[in-house]
């Protein structure tokens, strides 16, 4: 089992990765019809805001005396 920091540093950084993606993204789906690129952005938005919801839950579940909001965890290694 991983321990709660542990995944709190991996859904932080997963979290990044999918912010720092869109200009990319939106350079992937430029070729698309407008209903599909538009669809690849609302599906974007969706990962975004669930993997924003899982990071509140974990950080939520930390006891209060660990957590302190402006210390992240150790970066996990990939």
């Amino acid at each position: 089992m991983l321990s709660k920091d542990f995944r709190i540093a991996r859904v932080q950084k997963t979290l990044r990765w999918f912010e720092e993606d869109i200009p990319l993204l939106n350079m992937r789906v430029k070729d698309l019809s407008a209903e599909r690129q538009e669809s690849a952005r609302r599906f974007a938005a969706a990962l975004i805001s669930q993997t924003r919801a899982e990071l509140e839950k974990l950080l939520q579940q930390q006891p209060d005396d660990n957590h302190h909001p402006g210390q992240a965890p150790c970066e996990p290694a990939d």
